[in-house]
């Protein structure tokens, strides 16, 4: 792939090492309740309703809309596992996957009624495994901060895997 934008690719390469951060022994549906339940902790610092799902092996084990959530968060969440589960990689660094490259989900012949090229939508990855599921969230106003929840709950719940 051609690189056409720098500061895209500074900031793919910033969210891939991101990941790398992310990536777990284990994963439990005991983990997706505390990380769903983390998610909806740091989302109450924010003042719009949120959506969040967390998908282990195509099954949705945690969904929860806030109060207030509106009905196409439920179509948001679906584009962002789509993207996660397509690129293996989380929605904000697919976004600027395409950035650097000077594209858009059309001329990857995505539809954007499909799929969602911002933040929201990360991998749960497995060592010596891959990709297992995906962690979505949407409904706040920058997309940025819906990844910023995702890192956020996931740092914690990595300290509390760690007995931290």
């Amino acid at each position: 792939m051609k690189i056409v934008n720098d500061a895209a690719y500074a900031e793919y390469q910033r969210l891939l090492d991101q990941e790398k951060n992310f990536i777990f022994s284990s994963f439990s549906r005991a983990d997706v309740l505390t990380l769903g339940l983390l998610m909806l902790e740091q989302a109450k610092a924010y003042p719009d309703p949120v959506a969040v799902e967390i998908t282990l092996n195509g099954l949705v084990v945690f969904r929860h809309f806030t109060d207030g959530s509106l009905l196409d968060s439920e179509l948001w969440l679906q584009r962002k596992r789509n993207s996660v589960n397509l690129m293996a990689m989380s929605s904000l660094r697919f976004m600027k996957w395409l950035e650097m490259a000077g594209q858009t989900l059309s001329d990857r012949k995505l539809d954007p009624s499909d799929y969602a090229a911002n933040g929201g939508g990360f991998p749960i990855v497995l060592a010596d495994t891959g990709m297992i599921g995906s962690i979505c969230i949407s409904g706040l106003p920058n997309h940025t901060d819906d990844h910023q929840i995702v890192i956020d709950a996931l740092t914690a719940l990595k300290a509390r895997k760690a007995g931290h």
